[in-house]
């Protein structure tokens, strides 16, 4: 008995919803791969039996026919880690597992099928594959176990019209969309079966095509034998791979009981254990085997046994526990949030819902009493008082030296809470951890920013338990404590409750990964890029503290002109920074136009006022607006990024938020480096205090019109597409053809109004927004865009889709499948639903375009890597990365960053990324 290994693998998993074992990875194939391989054995008991797999990559047939099986689609994501499992499960039911490279398991199966055959053997071939069917003879039959149908000869003729030794001819002829054999163009199965019938063979049919009456067939085939020919080549079995396992070694062998029964029970594969005891016995205990997405919280939080870890010995067993479970959590306590400069106080662990243990490694003398904490060693009769309050703990170095394999080890998985943070504070002490799960990642791809993700909210939303508050045992306020001054027996039941409530919500959440079919992007965008960020932190950028200081001065002198400007206008001196006096100002001392109240009684004087007084003219307001402008940079990036210069390192070490902006995009906090101004000259100022190290130069790798290049890909704008890919000025193409002018000698202003056209689009524009914005009337902005959907009509197609589609579904996704949930969208109000409408549209652009800088800045550096280069990035904003290189190299960084960019994703229009270097930011960009 052969069995098609592959064949079943597929069968299994569309057979069955999906399931997933006790650490989250799916295995619905798994299960129906081994409940179908214990049938078969049970049912037919043959002599000998021997699973057949494909391998993965080319095979022969790729080299003479390079196209061979080219359109085939990737196997399903949640099928990807079953593969290697579904061989495990095979050799715990102690069955042969053969592969081997370059041969497709068909051939395999064809060879022991005529080798046994030869011997004198009846052959039962375990498969519905039509491909296997020229290998049926007296001798060899096929058995479909899905059906539990046998398939001989009439079988055979009734799929081809003809007997099993002429099915390869057909083929031939008829080709094989699926695998991409070329076959004849227009020749079917049917007509296929015919024309062997009627000539014999394939030879013979094409040396008496000439004689075929129908003139259209008979053309096809003279003008196609070759590929015919080809075909044939393509759909032969080989019957003589050079295998080594022979098949005296498929003797039908007993598994061994507490194998088999360890693999389903590992897997959570509870429904069998019983029906495997019945049939092999065996001693492996069956209770507590948790079924897939069942009992995973069994333990409640407030039974959990926390240890307070002294010395190296229950260290060691921690460490041990952890590589026999395979999964721990991790979380680190520590003085600061600021990673950069926090002391490590402890580091937690949990293994099993319900366990965890906290080692201290940096605590001081008990802050609330005298009396000593945790365990001592009065060894010492010279020690001091003092000496005596530190309690007991195991040297920092030496833990360090214990836990850096296990944190390090590739076979064991490390499972965190905003686990960035962690992987910097140990990376300060040499410890690179991986490989690693993020439970807040986790939760931010399943559910978007429809609720937060930190630990506190999930314990509550997912396991109804409130967890002890920092402030609980460090107290608030001025009579707050750092961690490290922290009494031990208070300290434990923290710190290793956060390990316990990170394992808990990681195996809560992780199944859902699959079962959500959100695999591809957590595994290959969002997962991969939190060590990428934790790197780029810990680089941080270098800063002008001189520079930064001079920007602050000029920035307080011209704050200060223009105050004094202010107050004559005015008439009157008054605090620029008081929206109630300058609403005075403004609606009752000068009477200016369109002055609005709020619920308060407040006169309303934000930006959009100021704006909309200032495009009627008025000066005031424009004073105003530069004075407010000149205020937010001082406060927001001279004087604050002055304060965030680490005094180590000389550098500002940002922070990236990947669970902040519904979009996917990335934020950046303490300090802010995303928001500074692009296009203003005070912007450009503030960049020239980012600065290289001396020998080094900054390179700026920027995204040319990527959230355009988008649209025309996923709306299918042919238009615009074209335009792209021929390298023309969109903007001043867009204008050609929305107003009709040529794009040689345009006004920069015609070219301007398309520009916002193209950009307004993107974010679901109204005539009265793009009216306001270019300052023209209303129902002139809304002839520009009705003039703009006749010229590329598949982008209202688009918007209309993604309205309905949100509506029906509550999210969109993009191009690599995220889901971006959409608020509003079915709102009763007005506003809100036109709001909803708007983020509709531009989610799946905006989203796509974060997604494709993800997967760039997740492959740049292992690029510079691999071309012998000490670059590093540092910074990534919006479009944008930021990198610093030895200026020798800096021109091969520059060449290596733009292949991996521009290749980040393959879309319809070409993606290009635009880069400079220079000594600043500012001379980069």
């Amino acid at each position: 008995m052969l069995v098609d290994g592959s064949g079943f693998i597929f069968r299994a998993f569309h057979a069955l919803p999906p399931m997933t074992s006790p650490d989250g990875t799916p295995v619905n194939a798994v299960y129906g791969f081994c409940t179908m391989l214990m049938k078969l054995r049970e049912d037919t008991k043959p002599d000998h039996m021997a699973v057949i797999f494909d391998t993965k990559g080319k095979t022969f047939r790729n080299d003479f026919y390079p196209d061979y099986k080219a359109h085939r689609p990737p196997p399903p994501e949640e099928l990807i880690p079953q593969f290697g499992l579904i061989r495990d499960a095979t050799r715990a039911f102690n069955l042969p597992s053969i592969e081997l490279e370059g041969y497709e398991a068909d051939d395999l199966i064809a060879t022991y099928a005529r080798q046994a055959e030869a011997e004198g053997s009846d052959v039962i071939i375990v498969s519905s594959d039509k491909d296997l069917m020229q290998l049926v003879t007296d001798r060899v039959q096929m058995f479909d176990a899905m059906k539990n149908r046998t398939i001989g000869a009439p079988e055979v003729m009734e799929k081809f019209g003809v007997a099993p030794n002429k099915v390869i001819d057909v083929q031939a002829l008829a080709g094989d969309s699926v695998d991409n054999v070329p076959g004849v163009p227009g020749i079917g199965i049917k007509t296929a079966a015919q024309l062997i019938d009627e000539y014999g063979d394939l030879d013979s049919l094409l040396e008496r095509a000439g004689e075929i009456k129908q003139p259209k067939r008979r053309e096809k085939l003279l003008e196609n034998a070759e590929l015919a020919r080809v075909s044939r080549h393509l759909v032969t079995l080989k019957i003589d791979v050079p295998v080594v396992e022979t098949i005296d070694g498929f003797s039908l062998r007993e598994p061994d009981p507490d194998v088999l029964l360890s693999f389903a029970s590992t897997h959570g594969f509870k429904s069998l254990i019983s029906k495997l005891k019945a049939k092999f016995g065996g001693s492996v205990d069956a209770d507590g085997i948790v079924e897939p997405g069942t009992g995973v919280n069994d333990i409640s939080v407030e039974k959990a046994e926390y240890e307070l870890v002294q010395d190296e010995d229950r260290l060691k067993h921690w460490i041990a526990m952890a590589e026999y479970a395979g999964t721990v959590a991790v979380d680190t306590e520590t003085t600061s949030l600021n990673a950069h400069q926090a002391k490590l106080v402890g580091v937690s662990l949990s293994t099993e819902p319900g366990n965890g243990c906290y080692i201290p490694l940096g605590h001081g003398p008990d802050q609330s009493s005298g009396e000593a904490q945790g365990g001592f060693d009065f060894g010492d009769t010279a020690e001091t008082p003092a000496d005596r309050d530190i309690p007991k703990q195991i040297p920092l170095d030496r833990a360090i030296a214990l836990l850096k394999p296990l944190l390090q080890d590739r076979g064991v998985l490390k499972v965190g809470q905003n686990l960035k943070y962690d992987m910097i504070i140990l990376s300060r002490h040499g410890i690179d951890v991986s490989p690693m799960d993020d439970t807040m990642v986790l939760s931010y791809v399943l559910d978007g920013t429809s609720h937060g993700h930190g630990m506190d909210e999930l314990a509550d939303l997912h396991l109804d338990y409130k967890p002890i508050k920092f402030s609980d045992v460090c107290g608030s306020g001025k009579n707050q404590i750092t961690f490290d001054q922290v009494p031990l027996d208070k300290a434990v039941d923290y710190a290793a409750e956060d390990a316990d409530i990170t394992l808990r919500l990681h195996r809560l959440l992780k199944p859902r990964i699959a079962q959500e079919h959100m695999t591809s992007v957590y595994e290959t965008l969002d997962r991969p890029l939190v060590p990428v960020l934790a790197k780029m932190e810990r680089l941080g950028v270098r800063i002008d503290a001189e520079k930064l200081k001079s920007l602050s001065n000029d920035f307080a002198k011209r704050m200060a002109a223009l105050e004094e400007t202010i107050h004559e206008m005015a008439g009157e001196t008054f605090n620029l920074g008081s929206p109630k006096q300058l609403g005075e100002i403004l609606f009752e001392k000068m009477s200016l136009p369109g002055g609005k109240k709020t619920k308060t009684g407040a006169w309303q004087t934000g930006a959009d006022v100021l704006e909309g007084l200032a495009a009627q003219g008025h000066d005031l307001p424009v004073k105003l607006l530069e004075w407010r402008q000149l205020s937010k940079l001082k406060s927001t990036y001279t004087d604050a990024l002055a304060n965030h210069i680490n005094p180590e390192t000389g550098r500002v070490h940002t922070s990236y938020g990947q669970t902040n902006v519904n979009t996917g995009r990335l934020s950046s906090n303490d300090p802010n480096l995303q928001n500074i101004p692009i296009r203003s000259e005070e912007g450009r100022k503030i960049r020239t205090a980012f600065i290289a190290e001396p020998g080094c130069k900054l390179i700026s790798a920027d995204y040319s019109q990527i959230e355009l290049r988008l649209l025309a890909h996923v709306a299918e704008i042919g238009a615009l597409r074209e335009a792209f890919k021929n390298g023309e000025d969109i903007h001043a193409a867009t204008a050609s053809k929305v107003f009709g002018v040529p794009i040689e000698g345009m006004d920069p202003m015609v070219r301007r109004k398309a520009k916002a056209i193209n950009f307004g689009i993107i974010y679901g524009i109204s005539a009265f927004g793009l009216a306001n914005q270019l300052g023209i009337p209303q129902k002139e902005a809304k002839a520009f865009i009705e003039a703009y959907f006749e010229i590329y009509p598949g982008i209202r197609d688009y918007m209309e889709q993604a309205k309905d589609f949100a509506k029906k579904h509550g999210f969109v996704r993009t191009l690599f499948g995220r889901h971006i949930h959409i608020n509003g969208i079915n709102d009763k109000n007005g506003m809100r639903r036109s709001f909803g409408e708007r983020a509709a549209i531009n989610a799946p652009i905006q989203g796509g375009a974060a997604d494709i800088i993800k997967r760039a800045m997740i492959a740049v550096p292992g690029a510079l890597v691999d071309a012998g280069l000490k670059t590093r990035m540092l910074l990534q904003v919006h479009d944008e990365l930021i990198f610093e290189a030895p200026v020798d190299e800096a021109d091969k960084a520059i060449e290596t960053i733009r292949n991996v960019m521009e290749n980040a994703a393959h879309l319809s229009v070409p993606l290009i990324a635009d880069a400079g270097i220079g000594d600043s930011w500012a001379d980069a960009h």
